[in-house]
C-alpha cells in the first residue's frame, strides 16, 4: 500500500500540472502580445483595454494566462443546463450538452459550439508542451485542450471559469 502511494504522488502533480499555468512563467505581454495581434485576431485590443473591461479575476486568467485554483472557481461543479460565454465578447463557446466531469477541478468540455470561435496555438510555458485554447477573434487565454477526453471526440477542453459567463437555459 506504501508503495501505491508512493507512485500516486508523480501522477498526481502530472494532473495538477496539466491544466494549470503560472503567468509568471509566460513571458511579460507588451505591444506585440497576441491578444493585440489584429491580423490573427480580429477583435484584439491592448491589454488596457481589457483591463476596464474584465474582472480582477478574468483579466488574470485571459489576459495574464494565468490559471485559476482547482475546485474553487465558479462552474467547475455547475450542472446547470445553459452556454459559456466569453467573460470578454459575449461569444457562445460551450454548452452544458458537452460538459463532463474530469475530475480535475476545472470545468471541461468535449467540444466547443462551434469550432470557429476558438483557436488552438502551441503553449511551451512551465517547461511543457500543450495546446492552449484561445478565444478566435480576441487571442484571450481560455485554458488548454488535451486528448483524453470522452467520446464521441477523445479531447478535453480543461479551461478556466473566469474566462466565461455562464448563461442559464429559460
Amino acid at each position: 500500500m506504501r508503495k501505491l502511494n508512493f507512485l500516486m504522488i508523480p501522477f498526481l502533480v502530472l494532473a495538477f500540472n496539466a491544466c494549470s499555468q503560472n503567468a509568471s512563467s509566460q513571458k511579460k505581454k507588451g505591444a506585440n502580445s497576441p491578444f493585440e495581434n489584429t491580423t490573427l485576431y480580429p477583435e484584439a485590443k491592448p491589454a488596457d483595454y481589457w483591463k476596464k473591461i474584465l474582472s480582477a479575476q478574468a483579466y488574470e486568467i485571459m489576459v495574464n494566462r494565468g490559471t485559476e485554483t482547482p475546485y474553487k472557481n465558479p462552474y467547475w461543479d455547475n450542472h446547470k443546463k445553459g452556454v459559456y460565454v466569453s467573460a470578454a465578447t459575449g461569444k457562445p463557446l460551450f454548452s452544458s450538452d458537452t460538459k463532463f466531469e474530469s475530475g480535475t477541478g476545472w470545468p471541461s468540455f468535449f467540444q466547443p459550439i462551434d469550432e470557429k470561435n476558438i483557436k488552438i496555438v502551441r503553449d511551451a510555458s512551465d517547461g511543457m508542451v500543450r495546446d492552449e485554447v484561445v478565444e478566435a477573434s480576441t487571442g484571450l487565454h481560455l485554458g488548454h485542450v488535451f486528448d483524453d477526453g470522452p467520446a464521441p471526440t477523445g479531447k478535453r477542453y480543461c479551461m478556466n471559469s473566469y474566462a466565461f459567463k455562464f448563461v442559464p437555459d429559460k
